[in-house]
């Protein structure tokens, strides 16, 4: 499982609904925007540590502006998305292959797993709609962006 991590003074995310525009879906904002990816290997146990690794990563600023404090610390908020695409391998040729990303039946429940495990730790967390066509739209802070992996 991978995440995508931007520090962000706010995200939202929009779906793209046929003869509709995009519709709003989710807001947040000081925090982070998590873009998460699943691959074949992944389970619950997986997804729990990530939540941990992203509800405890130090990526915002003390008093003395080091990265010393978590989203847990400075209560902070978590925009979920889920990102097949990170798991694109580019290694031959111009063309994505997507052989390494779960395929949607075996990802969605575990991206929902890591969107719990974050409520779980204290994080206010709000999420894109699996599988959707979603605009994304973020503030990045810093700018910060960390790719993570559990």
């Amino acid at each position: 499982m991978r995440a995508l991590v931007q520090r962000v003074r706010e995200a939202s995310v929009r779906v793209v609904e046929a003869g509709a525009g995009a519709a709003p879906v989710a807001a947040i904002g000081t925090g982070l925007c998590v873009l998460v990816g699943v691959t074949h290997t992944d389970d619950d146990g997986v997804a729990h540590r990530l939540a941990r690794k992203v509800a405890h990563l130090r990526c915002f600023d003390d008093a003395a502006g080091v990265m010393n404090r978590s989203l847990v610390e400075v209560g902070g908020e978590a925009l979920v998305v889920s990102q097949f695409t990170l798991y694109g391998d580019t290694a031959r040729g111009r063309r994505p292959s997507w052989t390494a990303a779960a395929p949607g039946p075996v990802a969605e429940p575990l991206v929902e797993a890591f969107a719990a495990a974050l409520r779980e730790a204290g994080v206010p967390t709000r999420t894109g709609r699996f599988g959707a066509h979603m605009l994304v739209s973020l503030v990045n802070d810093g700018p910060v962006t960390l790719l993570l992996e559990a």
